[in-house]
């Protein structure tokens, strides 16, 4: 195993995960406000699962997003 490689692909696939979640956090956040359906006060459980199938490996993050 190349142990450069490793870390880098690790790493720009975290940063891709990271940006494109947030992202989608963001629009959706936008999108409920605008509907009216929150307010922007609140804070929401969120969870993540990182699965790698060829390694048979799954682990789960829980935590939170708060609005204000």
């Amino acid at each position: 195993m190349d142990q450069d490689t490793f870390n880098l692909s690790t790493r720009k696939f975290l940063k891709t995960v990271g940006v494109g979640s947030q992202h989608a956090i963001e629009q959706a956040v936008a999108k409920a406000i605008a509907a009216g359906t929150i307010d922007g006060s609140e804070t929401f459980a969120a969870t993540m699962t990182l699965r790698i199938a060829g390694l048979q490996f799954e682990v789960g993050f829980d935590g939170e997003i708060k609005l204000a």
